[in-house]
């Protein structure tokens, strides 16, 4: 190897070191851990001034990825657009915590792109990588035992549930979510979503080579920010501002733009004014911020994800977990009012939501009808009901409608609409958790995003037929590219949970059904989990899942499967109903199903990483995805010493 001769005489081994001295005094010196004196050497090392070094340190986390240059190009690319241009956030909030004469501290954990890693090996650490990521932010916090106070800033589907969980747990610190805001839509051609079935809509001759090409070229209209839709990523953002952990209107502000930089100093004026306060987590993340969550989560028409997180999150605050039971009290009593990417019936992108008026703008509607616990505390130091009175005679409330009628000509009552409207235009409640003999510990549906020209005026959606059995989402995918699914087909994927792939997302499916011609006719049932961009006749989180001995893997190709989903009550059924041949009622079918052996061809994926396996099990014993997927230490170490004392009393057996 040969390198690129420089002058090594110009080598220094020694250095003369900061100037001045640490503002050290007797008593730091004879009663300060080790640990904080050493860190002092280690600021001024950095560059930072001695004088400066006594004032508030504010810990500002980040999920941070890829390398630009001066100018902003890249030097390197992140995952996605959602981490590349926060550290313009952070910056902001940095330099608002220099203003304050504070100390600011800065750590990235960076994280992956579910779009990216569709239908790889990749979306098999896609969902684990939470609460990995959620660990390591704890463990940074807790490894600068010297901030006041925590600022998190992040986008996307995994890095901002990770962060917002682990925030949720600093009980006794002052807490700050800064969303990391959306990504434009192109001027012409096609949002994020609809691009990633490029393949499948070429593959079915419903696309030119041309066409693909052009259109997945200009679908990320901007550098930075989530996708331009209503997925997990912006319903996380939604969910973070509805907990109270975010400042009003801060939710889907467009990325790199100057309202997106105010939103970053704003947040750490709040965290900063929550010091002086003495105001931390635990006062903002009770059981009713959860409780407000949920209900604006259905408001909005979120991501089934959220289902995910939204538990793990009350989790990690201390709070209840929330029941399939309460999930279902919440989407029956609250009305979907946001008329949004996915969902429609108008698909606007998540830009025009944040000019409509956005969180506060929903909760306004939603306070109206007497859904909010209105005496929650925020991070603004006040009360949501104060919050909302202020936005309510806000000029920003009202420049911001100004602004989506003069730059799209959009009315933002038709993007967010009063109650009485949404009835108006058919918006029926966001989701529901099916039951069955296929699904005895439930399912998930997003009803709300189910083709109305599929649905009666009843508001129910019903398909009977034989169903076509998938092992793995590869094999589906290649059916549909293949021209084997046809119209009116029903699918099921199993061997897709947890302990099969990580519960992987299936956007490859669902996409393709959502923007194939004959694709709205099509039911898909799984035990794997959906992108928050997903929509259709689309069932998932089916339990027990293909390979917990749960029913979905104990299908067979032919036999006779019904569907049943009431859209207005949210109520729903999947029963297997024998053959065509030998009819059984749903009784008769759960008998037949608890005797049949697992399907052969289910099995954990060959590449299912051992990482993934760990958490797999993990969450299974910790209570499973009903229950967020986290890991209940407690519950953890009882199943760890019982196992323990098992293999002793066998080995004693033995012996």
């Amino acid at each position: 190897m040969e390198f690129t001769e420089t002058d090594i005489d110009l080598i220094e081994t020694k250095a003369p070191g900061p100037g001045g001295t640490l503002p050290l005094t007797d008593e730091m010196l004879r009663n300060s851990p080790s640990g904080n004196l050493f860190g002092l050497s280690q600021n001024v090392g950095m560059g930072w001034q001695p004088n400066k070094l006594n004032e508030k340190q504010v810990l500002m986390l980040s999920t941070q990825g890829g390398m630009k240059d001066s100018n902003g190009d890249p030097v390197a690319l992140g995952y996605h657009t959602g981490h590349w241009e926060v550290d313009m956030l952070m910056k902001e909030a940095a330099m608002e915590v220099h203003k304050a004469k504070g100390v600011p501290f800065a750590a990235y954990v960076s994280d992956p792109c579910d779009g990216r890693s569709q239908g790889t090996t990749g979306m098999f650490d896609s969902f684990p990588y939470r609460n990995d990521a959620a660990q390591v932010y704890r463990r940074l916090i807790r490894s600068l035992p010297t901030r006041r106070a925590v600022v998190g800033i992040a986008t996307c589907d995994k890095g901002l549930p990770a962060m917002i969980m682990a925030l949720a747990s600093m009980h006794d610190l002052p807490t700050v979510i800064i969303p990391g805001g959306v990504t434009l839509p192109p001027t012409y051609g096609e949002d994020a979503g609809k691009i990633q079935t490029i393949g499948a809509r070429y593959s079915n001759d419903e696309l030119s080579l041309k066409e693909a090409a052009e259109l997945g070229c200009v679908a990320c209209a901007t550098p930075g920010g989530g996708c331009q839709f209503l997925g997990t990523a912006a319903s996380a953002q939604v969910v973070g501002e509805a907990l109270g952990m975010s400042i009003p209107h801060s939710a889907l502000a467009p990325s790199g733009q100057d309202i997106w930089k105010e939103m970053g100093r704003k947040s750490s004026q709040a965290v900063l004014e929550m010091i002086n306060q003495k105001l931390t987590t635990k006062d903002i993340v009770t059981n009713e911020a959860i409780e407000n969550a949920m209900v604006v989560h259905a408001a909005f028409g979120g991501s089934t994800n959220l289902l995910l997180h939204i538990p793990a999150i009350a989790h990690a605050a201390g709070c209840d977990i929330p029941t399939v039971e309460d999930w279902i009290e919440v989407n029956r009593k609250t009305p979907r009012i946001v008329s949004v990417l996915p969902n429609g019936p108008d698909h606007h992108p998540t830009v025009r939501a944040y000019l409509a008026g956005g969180v506060p703008e929903v909760m306004l509607h939603l306070k109206n009808l007497g859904l909010l616990h209105l005496d929650v505390l925020t991070v603004t130091g006040k009360t949501l009901r104060e919050n909302l009175e202020w936005w309510e005679h806000s000029p920003r409330r009202a420049k911001m409608k100004q602004r989506l009628a003069d730059a799209d000509q959009v009315k933002a009552e038709e993007v967010i609409m009063s109650p009485e409207r949404a009835k108006e235009r058919g918006l029926t409640s966001t989701i529901t958790f099916p039951v069955g003999n296929i699904a005895p510990e439930g399912a998930v549906i997003k009803s709300t995003s189910i083709d109305p020209e599929v649905i009666d005026a009843d508001g129910i959606y019903y398909h009977k037929g034989k169903i076509k059995v998938y092992t793995s989402e590869r094999k589906a995918i290649t059916a549909i590219k293949n021209g084997e699914i046809k119209k009116g087909d029903i699918m099921a994927v199993t061997g897709c949970g947890p302990l099969g792939t990580g519960m992987e997302e299936t956007y490859q499916l669902t996409s393709a059904l959502k923007h194939l011609s004959y694709g709205k006719y099509v039911t898909l049932l799984t035990d794997a989990r959906f992108s928050g961009v997903s929509t259709g006749a689309c069932i998932g989180h089916i339990g027990p899942e293909g390979l917990a001995d749960g029913p979905i893997g104990k299908l067979k190709d032919d036999d006779v499967v019904e569907v049943y989903i009431d859209t207005h009550n949210l109520s729903g059924h999947l029963h297997f109903l024998g053959t065509e041949d030998q009819p059984a009622t749903p009784e008769e079918g759960s008998e037949i199903l608890a005797q049949r052996s697992q399907n052969e061809d289910i099995h954990p994926s060959e590449y299912l990483p051992d990482d993934t396996r760990l958490w797999a099990e993990l969450q299974k014993v910790s209570g499973g995805t009903w229950k967020g997927s986290v890991y209940d230490v407690d519950r953890i170490i009882e199943v760890l010493r019982a196992g323990e004392k098992a293999l002793e009393k066998e080995h004693i057996t033995t012996s």
